[in-house]
């Protein structure tokens, strides 16, 4: 389904982003693969990927708090002179805390990670697409939080909100050039996150699900791919939950 394009996923060294660079390369994307931190087996996995299904793949390691860090990926990215058709946001971070005991830290470095240096990454990234004229896809990583609320995530939620605002914009301002814009909001997948919930508490939420379990990451890498592909050609402004009708 993506054979033939040059794409870009950032956190990518574990779960739903890892999964997803997997699910990439088997429908034969290259992918250029964004992690926070330099890791020997991490680099094994993208070699033994890349050499399995005979695709490209380029680990790229950034600090999301780091302006020039961001900055100097971009230009990794750049200086391969390949053209690029979609980015894929998942890197995030999660500061549990209740309302009153969240601090003002806890705001700046949350939403730091979860939306601005996503949308200056993105700026870049879709420069180099308006660069080579490329129609393509830019999708972000919401959450249902975002729209149902949760307790103790007041700031993850509003974080995970703000990139669906930005989103409707990017898509009416993109359109024209033939780039998409949409958003996918995960909800209770299991992955490392997951694993710190108690299971009482998961065990609360899928019954609140019309399909009464857990979700795989492999599932939110097929929704990623699915728009990343021509076949969401006539999709954007949009956002898909992959919840189990939760």
């Amino acid at each position: 389904m993506l054979s033939g394009k040059n794409l870009v996923i950032t956190g990518c060294l574990q779960g739903i982003g890892k999964e997803t660079l997997r699910v990439f390369a088997e429908n034969r994307a290259n992918v250029f693969a964004c992690a926070f931190q330099q890791d020997a087996e991490y680099e094994n996995f993208c070699a033994e990927l890349a050499r399995r299904n005979s695709v490209q793949i380029t680990p790229v390691y950034f600090d999301m708090m780091d302006q020039a860090s961001i900055k100097e990926a971009a230009k990794v990215i750049q200086k391969s002179k390949m053209e690029i058709h979609g980015l894929v946001n998942i890197a995030g971070i999660n500061k549990d805390a209740f309302f009153n005991m969240v601090t003002y830290q806890d705001m700046i470095d949350t939403f730091q990670v979860n939306f601005f240096s996503q949308i200056v990454f993105t700026q870049y990234i879709v420069k180099l697409m308006q660069r080579y004229k490329t129609r393509g896809s830019i999708v972000f990583t919401s959450s249902i939080t975002a729209f149902d609320g949760n307790e103790g995530q007041v700031v993850y939620g509003a974080s995970k909100a703000a990139l669906v605002g930005a989103m409707k914009s990017m898509a009416l301002e993109l359109g024209g050039a033939g780039i998409r814009v949409n958003c996918v909001a995960p909800g209770v997948i299991t992955s490392p996150m997951t694993e710190k919930l108690g299971e009482s508490l998961l065990e609360e939420k899928v019954k609140r699900m019309d399909i009464p379990r857990l979700g795989a990451a492999c599932e939110v890498a097929d929704t990623y791919m699915f728009l990343m592909s021509e076949l969401s050609s006539h999709i954007s402004g949009q956002v898909l939950r992959v919840d189990g009708g939760m």
